[in-house]
């Protein structure tokens, strides 16, 4: 999966356009080193657990959008998206668990 199209529950702006839907690709390991973090930590159970605050990075950056419309996000699109983001990081074929 390179690519993810999420429809967003609540439009946000960005760019000076209202944006209904963002697609977000696969960080580029370039992107990753100047974040300095993965999007998510892994949980004493052995699952990983969403880092938010890198995870809105990667939103940003994987989206092409500016933090500030990250910070307009619906709480449901960005819990959505930042599991979106987390997933490119995963093995294809790991079973993430969302929450």
């Amino acid at each position: 999966m390179s690519t993810v199209t999420h429809t967003l529950a609540t439009p946000i702006q960005a760019h000076g356009e209202e944006v209904k839907e963002l697609t977000l690709r696969r960080p580029t390991v370039q992107e990753c080193r100047a974040i300095k973090v993965l999007p998510y930590n892994i949980g004493g159970e052995g699952y990983p657990v969403v880092d938010l605050e890198a995870a809105a990075k990667y939103v940003a950056v994987c989206a092409c959008v500016p933090t500030s419309s990250v910070n307009q996000l619906d709480l449901s699109d960005l819990n959505t998206l930042a599991w979106t983001v987390v997933g490119f990081f995963m093995p294809q074929g790991s079973n993430q668990s969302e929450g």
